[in-house]
This record gives structure tokens, C-alpha cells and sequence, in this order.
């Protein structure tokens, strides 16, 4: 076992350093306003915005959730996230121009934009609070929990303290987060996400390099083929699956390839955009920064990021065979404690804190302006100097630090906290995506789509003892029907808001006819079958990038060669096309 040393520390204490005097040195800039704390200024080119969306998806816990998934489920296991690819690219061509076009500070501010009366003021209000504590809080939670591993792990930390551990590192990313806003954690994250995919790439390839892994032919020869299949058994019902080896009844395949991804809500992969990817959309010099900011984060975050991951579980897999299945994640740990050398297990630690505290740093200030711009100024204080609210936020930023830190303590699963996610918000997708292009839908809509999903949750997990991903059948079917009958037993939208927010966003399609006819705007818009065939060509260039970057590291050339020439192809006839519709 290598025991951390002087050089590590040194390396982590120079790392905490950097990331602090960053701070600092935006703390004028980001005093001005809430706009530049929350947004930037709107200042961000597409490279710093959508590398700054991935680096806050690259938390500390993914790696170790990856590694759970793959220890259990192999390398198809991946396919809890993988199948969000079709949302996160609808994202791209329907809705990133229109959330930069909207002009607002937060994803909860669009409500009272698109939405009318005391029920909008209501959602707003409670979607602020509900997001911005309660789901911010156990999203970091469960960072803090991937935090709290690493401590343990690899510095020694008694779980004791742990806690106080974790409140010192937690501390030490809201005291720079609080002082530079948005500007600084932008900044630390481009050079954090750097540091943490360089970090995963020397130690998968450092493992690769041992006597006991013997490289990727000594990985393959080690492990059963099935272990390495990119796809899921389908057909086989799940409780036949073998340790290893992803199975999945239909009804299951079903729900995660052709329900997940467009009617569960999920932080960083909401149907529709939203939270800190609708925050950096908007942080956007103009409609084509966002774009290609969001393009340029999905291909990041699916095909090029998780397979240093990957390598170093199916490493572990051979390296500590006897982990049980509560602790397979911990083997990416013990892989970076017992194998590397002093210095490099400094740089590994650096990049699981520069992992940690991108996430961290965007969730505290991404919860503080919903807190701030969507229920303190909007209910409390409506009329007071920039100043003070970038003062009350700053305050606030602290708050969201020591509340999150005490869920450590709640939260045992990683992979389990995203079932739980995905299962409450299942059905409230279909809302996010059609309020932008159906006029009837209504604030009433949106709350009883929050509402219901909690209602079949308890309805799937206590009275017909369904388990997900099964469960998202009775969930999507039960909050879809609730959310469309409220709609049309409530009033529809003022007339005179549906007017507003057309001209403002400028939304395309049959859903907006009524309002169009009402209006002197002419404005050309790209058909939304040019949409569907950027978004179709969008998803292929995902997944064919994902599949050859996999085949060809795992030396299957006979197939990676061809993903790749396929992936490249896309790529050029995407880049055609957009160039058309994003001038210069």
C-alpha cells in the first residue's frame, strides 16, 4: 500500500491555493450585480461555457458511481445514464437558442415569464425553494458522500471525522464560490476539469500497466466477455442476472431507452434544459455560443469522459474481487491508494477535489440564485440595491454549504440517490418540453407534473412493490394523465403573457397558431423538422463516438474504425448544417 506523503499534500494544499486566489481575484467583478454573479455578465464564449457544463457533471462521485455500476453490471451498466443522450441533444437544437433568447436570470424565472396570476407567482416561489435547497442539498449530498470515501480512504480520516472533514473542504469551496460568483467558478472549472481528466487518464493507463492487469489483452483475458458487452441482455428477466452482467426484462429496456429520457427530470439532464445547463446557456455571448455550448457538453459528457473511467473499474474488478457489492465504488480508491506513486497520488487527489469542488462551486451558486433572484427579491425584498442582494447571496452560499454537508449522513447509495431522482421526477419531462411549444399549457400544469410523480412513487414502492426502472411505467403514466386533465380543467394562460413571451422567445410550431394570428411579428425560424433532423443526426454522432472511442481502446479495430469514420462523417455533415443556421 503507497501511503500519501509531503509531495501530495503539498500538491493538494498548492491546488487549494490556486483555486482561493482565483476567487479573490473576481471579487470586484462579481460584486456588481446578480447578473454578473449569477451569469457572467452573459459574457461566456461557447468553449468556456460547455466546458464548464461538463466539468460540474464531473463531480467526485461519478467516477465512484461508474465504477459501482460496472463492478455490478459491466460495462452495459452504463446505460442508467447512457440513455439520456436523445434529451440532452434535444436540448441542443430545440431549446438552447430559446433559453438564451429569454433573457432571464434562472430556469425559474422563465415561469413567471411564460405563465400568468398568483398560481405562476406560487410555482415560482416553491420550485425555488424545492430546487434550490431540497434537490440542490442532495445533489451535493451525495457528492459529499463521494467526498467523505476519498477522505477515508485515502488521507486516514476516521469516520468520527469525517464530518468535519467534509465541512473544512465544503467551507473552502463556498468561501471562493461566495466571493467570485459565477466568474471565478467558471475560471477554476476549466482548468479543474483539465486537471481531473488528465488525472483519470494516468491512472487508467498507469493500472493498465501492472503485472496483475497486463494491459487491455490482460484485462479481456481476466474477465468474462460479458463483462465487456456495450449493450444490455435484453428479453431475460432481471432477477436471472449474474454479478457482472447487465439483464433486462423488455418492459425494462423499455422504460430506460424509450421513457427515461424524455419524461424524468434530472439535474444536468432535464428534458427541455434547466438548472446550471439552462444557467450556462444563458451565460452566453449570443443564441450561437449557446448552441455550440451545448453541443460541445454532450459529446464531452458522453462520449469522451466516462471511459478512463471505465478502464480503471474493470481494473478493480481484478484488483479487489472480494469488495462486496456495497463497497465495489471504493474500488476506484483503493486503486489510486495502493498503486500509485507519491506525486502522482497527489495529482490523482487534486483532480478528485478539482472533480469535487467544480460541482460543488456551480450547485451553491446555481441553488443561490433560485434562493436570491426567484424567492428573496421576487417575495421579500423587491426593492433594494444590487449590492445587497449579491451581499444576501454570498450569505446564502455559506448556508447551502453546512446544510448539504450534514446529508453525508442520509445518503449511503450513490447510484441509488439517482434512481430515487429519476423515479420523482418521472412524467414532469413532457411538461418541460411542451410548455415551450403548446400554448395550453399552464402553471397548474407544471404543479400537478411536480406534484404526482411523488404520488405514484409511494403508489409503486409501498402498495404495488414495483422497483425501478419498472416502476417509471405506472409513475410517467400516472403523472401524464393527472397533468393533462388539470390542464384543461384550469383557465388557460392570460392571453396578454402568451403574447408577450411569443414575441419575446419567439418559439416555433402548430402549438403557438392561436397566439401567432394575434401578433405583428414576422421572424424566420428554422422548421422544426430541420430541428429533428439536426437532433437525429446529433444523437447518432453521440453514440457512434461513445461505441468507437470504446471499441478502439479495448482493440477492437475491426469495429472502432468504422464507429469512428461514421462518427467523423456526422460530425462534418452537423457542422454543414449548422453553419447554415448559427452565421457567424
Amino acid at each position: 500500500m503507497v501511503k500519501i506523503q509531503f509531495l501530495d499534500y503539498a500538491i493538494v494544499i498548492a491546488y487549494f491555493l490556486c483555486s482561493l486566489l482565483i476567487g479573490f481575484f473576481f471579487l470586484k467583478r462579481a460584486g456588481k450585480s446578480i447578473e454578473e454573479f449569477f451569469l457572467s455578465g452573459r459574457k461566456l464564449t461557447w468553449w468556456v461555457a460547455g466546458t464548464t457544463m461538463v466539468a460540474t457533471t464531473f463531480a467526485a462521485d461519478t467516477p465512484l458511481a461508474v465504477t459501482e455500476l460496472v463492478a455490478l453490471k459491466g460495462i452495459a451498466g452504463n446505460w442508467m445514464w447512457w440513455n439520456m443522450v436523445a434529451g440532452s441533444v434535444l436540448t441542443v437544437f430545440f431549446f438552447s437558442k430559446l433559453w438564451r433568447r429569454a433573457q432571464i436570470t434562472t430556469d425559474v424565472e422563465f415561469i413567471e415569464i411564460r405563465y400568468s396570476g398568483k398560481p405562476a407567482a406560487f410555482l415560482r416561489g416553491f420550485k425555488a425553494i424545492y430546487l434550490g435547497i431540497f434537490i440542490n442539498c442532495v445533489i451535493m449530498g451525495w457528492v459529499n458522500v463521494a467526498l467523505a470515501e476519498i477522505l477515508i480512504n485515502i488521507f486516514g480520516v476516521s469516520r468520527s471525522y469525517v464530518f468535519l472533514a467534509v465541512i473544512v473542504c465544503m467551507g473552502i469551496v463556498g468561501l471562493y464560490s461566495s466571493i467570485s460568483g459565477l466568474w471565478g467558478i467558471v475560471v477554476t472549472d476549466f482548468f479543474q476539469f483539465i486537471i481531473a481528466m488528465l488525472g483519470c487518464i494516468v491512472l487508467a493507463v498507469f493500472l493498465l500497466d501492472l503485472p496483475e492487469i497486463g494491459g487491455i489483452v490482460g484485462l479481456k483475458a481476466s474477465l468474462p466477455d460479458t463483462v465487456f458487452d456495450f449493450f444490455p441482455g435484453v428479453g431475460i428477466d432481471a432477477s436471472m442476472a449474474l454479478q457482472g452482467v447487465m439483464m433486462l426484462a423488455w418492459s425494462a429496456f423499455i422504460a430506460h431507452i424509450l421513457i427515461q429520457w424524455w419524461a424524468s427530470w434530472y439535474p444536468g439532464s432535464e428534458p427541455g434544459g434547466g438548472g446550471y445547463i439552462a444557467q450556462r446557456m444563458m451565460s452566453t455571448k449570443d443564441e450561437r455560443h449557446s448552441v455550440l455550448a451545448t453541443l460541445w457538453f454532450t459529446i464531452a459528457h458522453y462520449a469522451l469522459r466516462p471511459w478512463p473511467w471505465i478502464i480503471v473499474a474493470l481494473a478493480t474488478l481484478i484488483l479487489y474481487p472480494d469488495l462486496p457489492p456495497e463497497h465495489k465504488k471504493t474500488g476506484f480508491i483503493l486503486a489510486m491508494r495502493d498503486h500509485l506513486p507519491s506525486g502522482l497520488l497527489g495529482m490523482l487527489v487534486a483532480a478528485f477535489l478539482a472533480a469535487y469542488m467544480s460541482t460543488i462551486s456551480t450547485h451553491l451558486n446555481w441553488g443561490s440564485s433560485y434562493i436570491i433572484n426567484d424567492f428573496y427579491k421576487r417575495f421579500i425584498v423587491r426593492e433594494s440595491s444590487e449590492e445587497h442582494y449579491v451581499f444576501v447571496s454570498r450569505i446564502v452560499t455559506i448556508l447551502l454549504v453546512f446544510l448539504s454537508s450534514l446529508l453525508i449522513f442520509i445518503i449511503e447509495s450513490i447510484s441509488g440517490a439517482w434512481a430515487f431522482i429519476i423515479e420523482c421526477g418521472a412524467g414532469l419531462g413532457l411538461v418541460l418540453i411542451l410548455r415551450w411549444y403548446w400554448w395550453r399549457i399552464n402553471a397548474w400544469s407544471e404543479i400537478a407534473a411536480m406534484i404526482a410523480p411523488f404520488v405514484g412513487y409511494a403508489l409503486t414502492r409501498f402498495y404495488l412493490t414495483i422497483t425501478f426502472p419498472d416502476s417509471l411505467f405506472v409513475i410517467v403514466l400516472f403523472t401524464t394523465v393527472t397533468w393533462l386533465v388539470i390542464t384543461f380543467l384550469t383557465e388557460p394562460t392570460d392571453e396578454e403573457c402568451l403574447i408577450r413571451f411569443y414575441e419575446r422567445v419567439q418559439p416555433d410550431g402548430p402549438g403557438w397558431n392561436r397566439v401567432k394570428v394575434k401578433v405583428d411579428l414576422q421572424f424566420e425560424a428554422e422548421p422544426l423538422s430541420a430541428l429533428f433532423v439536426n437532433w437525429i443526426i446529433g444523437i447518432l454522432l453521440i453514440y457512434s463516438s461513445l461505441f468507437s472511442i470504446g471499441k478502439i481502446i479495448l482493440k477492437e479495430y475491426h469495429y472502432g474504425i468504422p464507429l469512428a469514420v461514421l462518427a467523423a462523417l456526422l460530425f462534418l455533415l452537423l457542422n454543414y448544417r449548422l453553419r447554415r443556421s448559427l452565421p457567424l
